[in-house]
C-alpha cells in the first residue's frame, strides 16, 4: 500500500488533488483493505499502539468521493453514501438483524454481531461479541474475544487524523451501557464494571493501595474499574463529580468468560 499512502498524504495536503482519479482509486484501494482487515487505522507494534493517519486521512477522503444514494435491504431502506458491509457468510460472522455494519469495517471470524451498529474504519477481533443496542465507533479498535455489553457506547475517533482512536484489548469485558470515548486505552483483560464513562480525562483512580493513584486516557491491563465520585470544590459549593474506581485486578484463575457478575463479587460489589 505505500503507493496508495503517498497519493493519499499528497491528496491531504493539496486539495486540488482529491479528485483526481489517480486519488480516487487509491482511496478505494485502501477503504477495501481496511474492509478485508489488510491494514488497519491504529494496531500494536513492538508492544506499543502505532496510529496509521493516512489510512484516517482515507476515510475522510472516502466521504468526499461519494454521493448519496438509496439501497434496500429486505424491509429496511437505507439513504447514505457509505454501503453496507457484506460476504458474512465468507467472514463466518454472526449478525444478528438489524445489526449494522458500514463497508470499510473489518469485523474477524467468529465475532458475534447482535443488534447493533460497526461504522466505517472500526476494527473488531476475533470471538467478539457486540451485544444489543452496542456501538463501535468510527476507527476503534475491539481486540479478540472482547465483549461490549447491551448498549455500550464505543466512541468514533476521525479528526485529528494524528489521534489515537479507542482502543479495547483482547479479552476486556465492557458492561452493560458503558461509554468509552476520546482515544480511550482499555487495555487486556480489564474488566469495566455497568455504567462506567470514561472520557480522556475521567480520572481512573486506584483505591487498592494506602494512596490514590490516577490514570487517565489508560485502564490498565486485567483491572476492575467500577463508576465512582469525588468532591470538588465550585463557587456555589462542594459537589460530586464523576469518576472511575480502580478496585482490584483479576487473578489468574479468573477465567476471561467469567461474568461480569462473578467477577465483582470477588471485590464485595453489589450486582
Amino acid at each position: 500500500m505505500d503507493q496508495q499512502k503517498q497519493i493519499i498524504e499528497a491528496a491531504w495536503e493539496d486539495p486540488s488533488l482529491r479528485k483526481n482519479p489517480e486519488t480516487v482509486n487509491a482511496v478505494a484501494r485502501a477503504i477495501k483493505a481496511i474492509d478485508r482487515g489488510e491494514i488497519r487505522v491504529a494496531e500494536p507494534v513492538d508492544g506499543k499502539w502505532v496510529v496509521h493517519a493516512w489510512v484516517k486521512q482515507a476515510v475522510l477522503l472516502y466521504f468526499t468521493h461519494r454521493t448519496v444514494f438509496v439501497e434496500e435491504h429486505g424491509p429496511f431502506e437505507y439513504r447514505d453514501k457509505i454501503p453496507l458491509k457484506k460476504g458474512f457468510e465468507e467472514a463466518k460472522v454472526r449478525v444478528v438483524p438489524p445489526a449494522t455494519v458500514r463497508y470499510g469495517a473489518y469485523v474477524a471470524p467468529d465475532a458475534v454481531l447482535m443488534p447493533s451498529y460497526v461504522n466505517i474504519g472500526a476494527y473488531v477481533g476475533a470471538g467478539t461479541m457486540v451485544d444489543t443496542w452496542a456501538t463501535v465507533g468510527s476507527c476503534a479498535q475491539i481486540g479478540k474475544g472482547v465483549h461490549l455489553s447491551g448498549g455500550v457506547g464505543i466512541g468514533g475517533v476521525l479528526e485529528p487524523v494524528q489521534a489515537s482512536p479507542v482502543i479495547v484489548e483482547d479479552g476486556a469485558f465492557i458492561g452493560s451501557r458503558c461509554i468509552v470515548v476520546e482515544g480511550v486505552h482499555v487495555e487486556e483483560e480489564a474488566v469495566l464494571s455497568s455504567g462506567v464513562v470514561l472520557t480522556g480525562s475521567t480520572p481512573v483512580i486506584d483505591v487498592t493501595g494506602a494512596e490514590p493513584k490516577e490514570h487517565r486516557g489508560r485502564v490498565p491491563a486485567r483491572a476492575v474499574v467500577v463508576p465512582g465520585t469525588r468532591p470538588k470544590q465550585f463557587p456555589a459549593g462542594e459537589y460530586q463529580i464523576a469518576c472511575a474506581l480502580l478496585i482490584g485486578y483479576r487473578k489468574e484463575s479468573t477465567d476471561r468468560k467469567t461474568s461480569l457478575n462473578e467477577v465483582l463479587r470477588e471485590y464485595g460489589i453489589p450486582t
